[in-house]
């Protein structure tokens, strides 16, 4: 597998500098390794015959000559000014990063089971192939603002969590599908609204988020020949778990960096709650429970969270000594994990019985 930074067709260059990686925070994407011989040794026979077709429509790669840079890079990043310019290169960042961690963990997969799975490896390579033009796509975009990430310094520095097979399939389904999502809203929003596309990758979005749409559908079949993965009273209770904590990741993330949304003519609450209800709406074909996000409870408990997140900024961003700032942030980390609580033990609807509202 060729590395991200040659994929894209990168050519060194002096003027480009290495940018410092953002501190792992619990907001920032991070990266996974699993269990290989587990993964591995998995019997896709239950659901085999649709796993082979998603394969099949991996080997067309219907996007090796999508990730093509044109004229109009030439001079955009100069167009836009300082405090656009900031947010932007923060969501480059940020999406970059979370691709490249899909690639090194799809990579790795690929490799490890090869002998033992050979279909799911394929599947797993074509994947990684996906994510590395994704990655170097977005990182030499960051070059057009005179910096990049070090993606070689990442693999080896980034630490990494250890998730068991299932815990990658859920995070994962729900990371491809709720980026098909964003990316397809962004891409309808500005296909009405040109005047508000700032940059032009945007235009890649609508080939880009069928990459993520495959990826999604492969965890869905996966998923299935796997069925205690989406059976049962445990599977519901992680269902619910990943459901949550993606929905206000993203959320809390994103009303956090709302500049960035502004600049597309976007508001970043309305259009979050738009990717999460048909997130959600997509997750109920293979999850057996779903969250109600239309209960107005849902939200206003996670407006709590983004009020206190931004008080615990403040107070990393204060002078105090460092153990002044861990007695400020005691507290509020308290009463966060009180209203994720309460968010969990919200009722959930059972996938069989959901009906998506009605807009």
């Amino acid at each position: 597998m060729v590395p991200p930074s040659k994929a894209s067709g990168q050519k060194s260059d002096s003027s480009v500098a290495v940018k410092d990686p953002v501190k792992d925070t619990i907001l920032t994407p991070r990266f996974y390794t699993t269990d290989f011989e587990a993964m591995a040794d998995m019997d896709l026979r239950p659901n085999e015959a649709e796993l082979e077709a998603i394969c099949e429509e991996f080997r067309k790669d219907y996007n090796r000559h999508h990730f093509v840079r044109n004229d109009e890079f030439d001079g955009a990043a100069d167009k836009l000014d300082p405090d656009t310019r900031k947010v932007f290169i923060e969501f480059l960042e940020q999406s970059c990063t979370s691709e490249f961690s899909g690639f090194l963990l799809y990579k790795e997969l690929s490799r490890r089971i090869k002998k033992k799975n050979p279909l799911l490896a394929e599947c797993f390579g074509h994947m990684a192939r996906d994510e590395a033009r994704h990655a170097g796509f977005l990182n030499k975009s960051m070059s057009d603002f005179g910096m990049q990430l070090d993606l070689g310094f990442l693999t080896a520095n980034k630490s990494y969590t250890f998730f068991k097979p299932k815990f990658i399939f859920y995070a994962t389904y729900l990371s491809e599908k709720i980026g098909y999502w964003r990316y397809i809203a962004i891409y309808r929003h500005l296909e009405k609204n040109p005047d508000s596309r700032i940059f032009p990758i945007f235009n890649f979005f609508e080939n880009w988020c069928q990459d993520e749409n495959r990826h999604g559908d492969f965890f869905d079949a996966l998923m299935k020949s796997q069925p205690d993965t989406v059976r049962g009273p445990i599977a519901k209770l992680w269902c619910r778990f990943f459901l949550l904590a993606v929905f206000s990741t993203m959320y809390v993330r994103d009303v956090a960096r709302k500049e960035f949304y502004d600049s597309l003519g976007l508001d970043a609450r309305t259009y979050d709650k738009m990717v999460i209800e048909k997130t959600n709406e997509t997750s109920a074909r293979v999850f057996p429970v779903v969250l109600d996000v239309y209960n107005t409870k849902f939200w206003s408990r996670l407006e709590r969270i983004v009020v206190t997140n931004a008080a615990l900024d403040a107070a990393d961003g204060s002078t105090s000594s460092a153990a002044l700032k861990f007695l400020r942030k005691l507290p509020l980390w308290s009463a966060n994990a009180v209203v994720m609580a309460r968010l969990f033990l919200m009722p959930v609807i059972n996938s069989d019985k959901f009906q998506p509202a009605v807009r």
